[in-house]
């Protein structure tokens, strides 16, 4: 598997990018600002991650998500290992990340990469999200935000 990049060229892998956040225009907003990887396996593309720049030094990942049928072998982690290790190269000191608290995988992933919960933005996905998201047989009310010092 190769992560690299999406060219300015390349089409933008939505449906990936909708697996992790569901509202396309709140999607095409943040890409405009940051950078898209790809994660590619035999020339497909599985796998995406979205950094965001949002503050002096430091860089949000905004949206991570792998194609389902790849799902549960380590590519997630590898992502946000890959975001890290760029978010430092690119001279940032903080990064941050931000998920749903309905999201039990993906704290637990966040938290096995080294993020430490900071705050909760409550109601955020219902001021947000004109749909209702239920993940987990949980409705996906407040944003978990969470932090790691590079």
């Amino acid at each position: 598997m190769e992560i690299r990049m999406l060219g300015s060229n390349e089409s933008l892998p939505m449906e990936l990018l909708l697996l992790a956040d569901p509202s396309e225009q709140i999607v095409r907003d943040y890409l405009e600002r940051g950078q898209c990887y790809v994660a590619e396996l035999s020339e497909a593309v599985i796998a995406v991650y979205v950094l965001l720049p949002t503050r002096p030094n430091t860089v949000e990942l905004v949206n991570i998500a792998v194609h389902e049928d790849h799902q549960s072998r380590g590519i997630g982690k590898q992502l946000v290992h890959h975001a890290i290790h760029n978010a430092k190269l690119q001279g940032y000191k903080t990064i941050e990340v931000g998920t749903g608290n309905s999201g039990i995988g993906q704290l637990a992933l966040y938290q096995k990469c080294g993020f430490r919960m900071i705050g909760i933005d409550r109601d955020f996905f219902v001021r947000h999200y004109a749909e209702e998201i239920v993940e987990n047989g949980i409705r996906c009310r407040d944003m978990v935000r969470l932090s790691q010092e590079l």
